[in-house]
């Protein structure tokens, strides 16, 4: 990207004229899977709860359920800053971890908090036609599982294809590392599976915005996988996928990729 420091400060700029004032709130807490599931043990009843954050003088609005990284070993549910007072709602996921559970358990718990989003997030105003995946590193591998594998919304009736977009930050595409540490395959030997993002490509999934860090700086291979992710749904037929490289920018890339996925967000809201 030559000229991405100059795009950067056009999209910064255009997201600040069109903010929306409106006040917010923020939910807390809130179970996603049903009180029997919810209680069977005391690890779900922790991990298993999302946080809403939404306008409260808007109807009709985007909402972007944002999953966190750490490698689905580590990490707490969270609202992005970037992301608050955008005219947007936000739904930080917590999921279950590694070594407590395994796969696919994180990617079940992923897919039941979409579900809830899809079931639910018409009580606090938002629009369910306009509901987007996105999450970093590990966060970015559960939204692509959640919107390319469709099975796993399919456990809860809901289409995947009725997701308006995907836009994970610097996740795998291949099968997650930690998914390899479970079966025991070293890091640095890639495996593409039915628990790979790739294994799905498919030319009716939602649009696709893939965003990393540069190539130089990425953990291990990250931007040569979601190239050719990209390439993939572009040889199936995929009639929406990009790739942004962020140069400069290592695997820690969020803060410059926030006002994209805002931008993704607006510009798939005007289709």
């Amino acid at each position: 990207m030559k000229n991405y420091f100059l795009i950067y400060l056009l999209v910064i700029f255009h997201l600040t004229v069109h903010a929306q004032e409106s006040n917010y709130a923020t939910k807390v807490d809130i179970p996603y899977y049903n009180a029997a599931t919810h209680e069977l043990d005391a690890y779900m009843k922790e991990r298993c709860v999302l946080d809403v954050y939404y306008p409260t003088d808007k109807k009709d609005f985007a909402t972007i359920v944002w999953f966190h990284g750490g490698g689905i070993q580590a990490g707490q549910k969270e609202i992005p800053e970037a992301l608050k007072n955008k005219g947007v709602a936000v739904v930080g996921v917590n999921y279950r971890l590694h070594p407590k559970v395994n796969a696919p358990a994180y990617i079940e718990d992923a897919a039941a908090a979409v579900a809830w989003v899809f079931n639910h997030i018409a009580e606090f105003g938002g629009d369910t036609s306009h509901i987007f995946l996105s999450g970093h590193s590990a966060g970015g591998y559960l939204a692509s599982m959640v919107g390319m594998d469709k099975r796993w919304l399919a456990v809860h009736s809901i289409d995947a294809n009725n997701i308006a977009g995907l836009i994970p930050f610097s996740g795998h595409t291949i099968t997650h590392f930690t998914v390899r540490k479970e079966r025991g395959i070293e890091g640095t030997q890639p495996i593409i599976d039915d628990l790979a993002p790739l294994y799905h490509v498919r030319a009716d999934a939602p649009p696709l915005l893939l965003i990393t860090g540069d190539r130089e700086l990425e953990m291990l291979g990250r931007y040569e996988e979601n190239a050719y992710m990209m390439r993939m749904m572009k040889v199936v037929g995929h009639p929406d996928t990009r790739l942004l490289e962020l140069d400069g920018y290592d695997h820690g890339m969020t803060e410059p990729a926030f006002p994209l996925l805002l931008k993704e967000v607006e510009r798939l809201m005007k289709k």
